[in-house]
């Protein structure tokens, strides 16, 4: 083939490869984000859909709670369903029997919310949810169900609530028999046909351009249900996209031809001294015979040939220098969070890139100083009096080389004059400074021409890389700012790589609203505590706390309002604990307290300090006339009385909370002792004596001793031996003067019992609490 004709085939394939890549592009592009958008919308509308479906479960969990909880279940049953919120009550006793229906009620059997079988083939009438029926006593009595209707209503409000077409079947197990739909009659087969078809939740298209996706039974949504939304292609896509096709394949071949016809010569002679080139032979050159683009391209080519030549020398012996420091710097980056490594490595290979014969990284610390994390090469060059330059090296921002590219924001290079008097900075001849700061900051390409500009640099910078005296050559150019400045920037993303990753960490133990520890470390501190309590012998009290009816905060004054509640009670609970004690918020108003070295007393008057601050202080909510009522119930546990784990612990620390809740509310109780807890008699002293360190020992009883002036603190009973250990039944108040008559483990916290010292707030770190005096 002639070269017209391999450059008509070249520009043919130019033109129209990306003609029909963009073709092929836009109709898979189109296609995809039609099916896409549809998955999407599938997606919303089945989590949607489990949205509403929990909230009926948790509206008639909530109605069959109210019934149970009433003196008279039928009398609020008949209340509830009139009201709307269950369409039927059915109470049976323990043997099944049913005791109380409401009238109209649909037929049985109902849908349980937790029921997630597929092997029903009966039709779902409706959805209902069961709880126990106790006495005061916690004797089983019977069980309350609550249900509500599945109709076509409900569908509809489903479809509604969604946006999608909602079609309810017989059962789970398959999509051959429909219950309740909205799909249109058109659609509705080829619908149920595509969602038999499919396993599980995946998407699934039908001939008739309507996207098919199952959802349920499952555990958060008991309704075998199927959704599908049409297709929103556009139609005749492909019949244009061809015409497009064709037209530009016609235009590209004119044009080819053409253009091959008047560019042969030229790049015929171009190819020749490209292939010269190719051979190595840099000294080859094409004859310039015109002054267009093709003649342009010919000077272009010989002035590149010459300038290659020059560059090849430098670049093959820079090449495998540069390698080397970009593999190291790149492993240090990916491997380590260790700031001071990461950048030592990135000023050595910044170093060895220009030159340098020292350098220095330096941060931005606070008070506005310029403080060295690494340096190199600086010793001998600081002025006399100043021996050591890695601890001497403090700039403050503005003053000096390094202090003026922090303010400004731009870097500085040139040579240093010996009459300038020293500004802490080491002495050189030539230097280079660029600063550096966080990804997206601004501080690398302020003008700093202006105070503002000056103040804003300052602000945004994180650091300066400097180097000095650059080797054989007189001052550090453009191209050594160019790469000091991709260093630079490897610096900032560093720095800001490890702050981040330090404050992902300290985020994902801390709850964001009260700043107190979250779930997850509580999980992780009773297991450490329960652990250190078991190894040395302490006591650990866990103290559980809800908010009473915070829902009706929530309810009357908005959720705003609640967040500051929970805000301003995470504050008060911070000051009224000691520094080694922990406060978490497990979820919603729910918090919880572990009190190391705490036994049963030390725990009831911390938690008549809590109940008192939050009782006696209302809580101001900001946009509000008044300010906001609120009191806390409180259930306690202790390690190991009440169990011998942390979780067994907690869980008696919330059947306490549920008793304070049962007796009243604002208030708290003393979780009961297991009666399975090994307990022995064991001989003790004639006359009270205190452990050597003062601290309470798990297993022996204790009573509070308040000295004047100080903290209650806990002591060994005389006499009593460990099983007698008093339960919140037996608490009663204590003399001061008389500590040998006090109740071990009581609940009781008498007005004179003297308030522990506040240690500061809760422990605000991972870091093991230090140890203290048991309250």
């Amino acid at each position: 083939m002639t070269l017209r004709g391999r450059l008509t085939a070249a520009f043919l394939v130019v033109v129209l490869g990306p003609v029909l890549l963009g073709a092929l592009f836009v109709a898979s592009t189109v296609a995809a984000v039609d099916r896409s958008r549809s998955i999407e919308r599938l997606a919303v509308a089945a989590s949607t859909v489990r949205t509403s479906v929990d909230a009926l479960c948790q509206q008639l969990r909530a109605a069959a709670d109210a019934v149970a909880l009433t003196a008279d279940p039928a009398v609020t049953a008949a209340q509830l369903v009139s009201r709307g919120l269950a369409a039927a009550v059915l109470i049976t006793d323990v043997d099944g029997q049913v005791t109380y229906v409401s009238p109209g009620a649909p037929s049985t059997p109902w849908r349980d919310c937790s029921d997630s079988t597929t092997g029903s083939t009966s039709p779902v009438r409706a959805l209902a949810a069961e709880v126990d029926l106790r006495d005061r006593a916690g004797t089983l009595l019977g069980r309350v169900t609550a249900a509500q209707l599945v109709d076509p209503a409900f569908v509809a409000r489903l479809a509604a609530v969604t946006g999608v077409a909602v079609t309810l079947l017989d059962s789970g197990a398959t999509a051959a028999r429909v219950t309740h739909t909205t799909e249109s009659r058109e659609v509705r087969d080829a619908v149920l046909a595509a969602a038999s078809a499919v396993d599980g939740e995946r998407v699934t298209e039908t001939s008739e351009g309507r996207y098919v996706r199952r959802i349920g039974p499952s555990d958060a949504q008991p309704l075998p249900l199927v959704l599908s939304v049409p297709s929103e292609r556009p139609p005749g896509l492909h019949a244009t996209l061809v015409g497009v096709v064709v037209l530009a394949g016609l235009l590209a071949v004119l044009t080819a031809w053409r253009l091959a016809r008047v560019t042969t010569r030229p790049l015929v002679e171009l190819a020749g001294a490209v292939d010269r080139v190719a051979h190595g032979d840099l000294t080859a050159r094409v004859p310039v015979r015109s002054r267009d683009e093709l003649g342009r391209l010919a000077a272009a080519f010989n002035r590149m040939t010459r300038e290659t030549g020059s560059y090849v020398a430098a670049l093959t012996s820079n090449r495998d220098q540069l390698r080397g420091h970009l593999a190291v710097l790149g492993d240090t980056l990916a491997s380590t969070h260790d700031l001071q490594r990461i950048l030592r490595v990135i000023l050595r290979s910044a170093i060895g890139a220009t030159g340098a014969r020292a350098g220095a990284v330096l941060l931005v610390e606070t008070g506005g100083v310029l403080v060295a994390q690494c340096t190199e090469g600086l010793d001998g060059r600081w002025p006399e009096g100043d021996a050591d330059g890695s601890q001497t090296l403090r700039v403050p921002v503005g003053v000096g080389v390094v202090g003026a590219v922090a303010a400004t924001g731009e870097p500085q290079r040139g040579r240093a004059e010996p009459t300038e008097a020293p500004s802490g900075e080491p002495r050189c001849r030539t230097y280079v400074a660029v600063p550096f700061a966080a990804p997206g900051g601004a501080a690398a390409t302020l003008s700093g021409t202006s105070g503002s500009a000056d103040e804003a640099g300052a602000a945004a910078a994180l650091g300066v890389l400097a180097l000095y005296d650059r080797l054989g050559a007189d001052e550090f150019d453009d191209d050594d700012l160019v790469t000091l400045r991709t260093f630079a920037s490897h610096a900032a993303v560093a720095v800001d790589n490890v702050r981040v990753h330090e404050e992902a960490q300290r985020l994902s133990l801390t709850d964001p609203l009260t700043g107190l520890w979250n779930y997850r470390y509580l999980r992780e501190s009773i297991r450490r505590e329960v652990e250190r309590a078991s190894r040395f012998g302490r006591m650990l009290s866990i103290l559980a706390l809800d908010l009473d009816r915070f829902k009706d905060v929530n309810d009357t004054y908005g959720h705003a309002a609640g967040d500051t509640v929970l805000a301003e009670f995470a504050r008060r609970v911070r000051g009224e604990i000691r520094e080694v004690d922990l406060a978490f918020r497990q979820g919603g108003e729910e918090f919880v307290l572990l009190l190391p070295e705490t036994d049963t007393r030390g725990a009831a008057i911390v938690a008549e300090r809590l109940g008192a601050v939050v009782r006696e202080t209302p809580i101001a909510v900001e946009a509000y006339a008044g300010p906001v009522l609120v009191t806390v119930s409180v259930g306690i546990a202790v390690f190991p009385d009440n169990g011998s784990t942390g979780r067994e612990v907690l869980e008696a620390a919330d059947d306490a909370l549920y008793a304070a809740k049962a007796a009243g509310r604002d208030t708290y109780r003393v979780a009961e002792v297991h009666p399975d807890v090994p307990t022995r008699e064991i001989p003790v002293l004639a006359r009270a004596v205190s452990p050597p360190d003062g601290l309470p020992r798990a297993g022996q009883p204790v009573h509070a001793i308040r000295e004047p002036g100080g903290p209650a603190r806990s002591e060994p009973a005389v006499g009593v031996p460990e099983s007698s250990s008093a339960g919140p039944a037996q608490a009663r108040p204590e003399s001061a003067d008389d500590p040998a008559d006090s109740a071990t483990g009581g609940a009781w916290a008498g007005p004179g019992a003297a308030r522990p010292a506040s240690g500061g707030g809760a422990s605000s770190g991972p870091q093991p609490p230090r140890q203290s005096r048991g309250r």
